[in-house]
């Protein structure tokens, strides 16, 4: 069964905490959104909505697979109407030298026809603004900042421009603030200049929300944007300001509870996530697994997972591998980068399968790596968006999935406040 509607909006999120981050911005807007695992089956049943997050695990792949699978991605989205496509990034442009933001780019750049894309993953309201090229957040340049000690994909270098010209084929040029702060039929004149000569992608500073609504009605003119979820409330608004869309209902999903035991796992390595774990300390049991035993083997995480099961019934547990940034280090030091992170985002998806088998229902995840390798193994295909727990992180109510309802929250490692577990369990019931 393929949608019987056509898309306003057709989004792709490079993991899939960033997909709910975006989805719940969307929601916000007005618009009806659900948010899928991969690309869609022909016959997944799927409500009546405005737009589709269609979520990947591509952020740290090989690019040439990210490639791949994010073209197949709009495809499926252009099959089903949407003139533009938004390709969802994090709000700190978390990527190496070799991609993945700005191969997938050029890729879609290519399909698209456009002479030149519109860049940014500024949103202000969550301390991520852009200036002069410069990503910031908070106060501080990004490299100044805790968030560019990512396990990952580190970032020490907060000039965009530089950054996405590293990765990209196409030159690179920027929409500075004074441009911008003369509205919309300035930066499209200063796009048309860019792209004259032979520049394919620009960065735009933000440092305001109501620069994201001038950023967004630019966007409209183009077949692909690329930025974080703040472009997003851009093309949001813009869509509903032009009658493109009409400002639905925002809470589409269903308000029946679903009860029964809930758990939290965490993965993420940032200080909010790690300040979150502590806090969750004083309220429920938690368990902190030991790395180097993940890495040994199965018998860790089954440690895990019967230590969990005695506990359920007594109210939520939470379970972490999250560790502080020199114990990150010294542990992929130990092992390997990639052996160390698969190690962990296994074990942690084999805890998750155990819960659900033994009849879970409501699962909180911190991270976004640790929320793909959860998401991949439970095997859910997509996601009604409801009410916001915190900025970025809504309740997330299964779609299609064989197991029945299950409500969900996937939480970017930064994302929340101190009480974040608790606060998002009080709205999953």
């Amino acid at each position: 069964m393929t949608l019987a509607v056509k898309l306003s909006l057709g989004c792709i999120a490079d993991d899939y905490t960033g997909a709910s981050d975006l989805a719940n911005t969307l929601t916000r807007c007005g618009l009806r959104t659900v948010q899928t695992i991969g690309v869609p089956r022909d016959d997944l049943a799927l409500p009546e909505v405005d737009a589709v997050v269609v979520s990947l695990k591509s952020r740290s792949i090989e690019a040439g697979l990210a490639v791949a699978r994010s073209r197949a991605a709009e495809k499926w989205l252009r099959g089903r109407g949407a003139s533009h496509v938004l390709f969802k990034i994090c709000s700190t442009f978390d990527s190496t030298d070799a991609g993945n933001i700005g191969p997938v780019m050029d890729a879609l750049r290519a399909d698209s026809g456009d002479t030149i894309v519109l860049v940014t993953p500024a949103f202000p309201q969550t301390g991520r603004t852009v200036y002069q090229g410069n990503l910031f957040v908070g106060s501080v340049p990004l490299n100044e900042s805790p968030l560019k000690d990512h396990p990952l994909n580190p970032m020490h270098d907060s000039n965009l421009v530089r950054v996405l010209a590293r990765q990209s084929r196409t030159k690179v040029g920027l929409v500075d603030l004074a441009v911008l702060s003369r509205g919309v039929d300035a930066v499209r004149a200063r796009l048309a200049d860019l792209a004259s000569r032979g520049i394919g992608a620009a960065v735009v500073d933000a440092v305001f929300d109501p620069d994201l609504e001038t950023i967004g009605k630019v966007a409209l003119d183009h077949r692909v944007s690329v930025g974080a979820s703040g472009i997003g409330l851009g093309l949001a608004r813009a869509l509903v300001t032009s009658g493109k869309a009409r400002a639905n209902a925002a809470d589409a999903m269903s308000d029946a509870p679903v009860g029964g035991p809930a758990a939290c796992l965490a993965g993420s390595c940032s200080q909010a996530t790690l300040g979150q774990i502590a806090n969750a300390e004083r309220v429920m049991p938690v368990l902190h697994l030991d790395p180097d035993r993940v890495v040994a083997g199965k018998e860790e995480g089954l440690r895990a997972l019967a230590w969990a099961k005695q506990r359920l019934e007594q109210g939520p547990v939470l379970i972490a591998s999250s560790s502080t940034p020199d114990q990150v280090a010294a542990l992929q030091a130990r092992y390997g980068r990639d052996a160390a992170g698969h190690a962990i985002e296994q074990a942690m998806a084999d805890i998750a399968e155990g819960l659900v088998r033994s009849g879970l229902r409501r699962l909180v995840v911190a991270g976004g790596e640790t929320s793909g390798a959860v998401v991949d193994r439970l095997g859910i295909p997509g996601f009604l968006v409801g009410a916001e727990i915190a900025a970025g992180v809504p309740v997330l109510r299964a779609v299609g999935d064989k197991q029945g309802d299950m409500l969900l929250a996937l939480k970017s490692g930064n994302f929340g406040g101190p009480e974040f577990f608790s606060d998002a369990l009080k709205l999953m019931r």
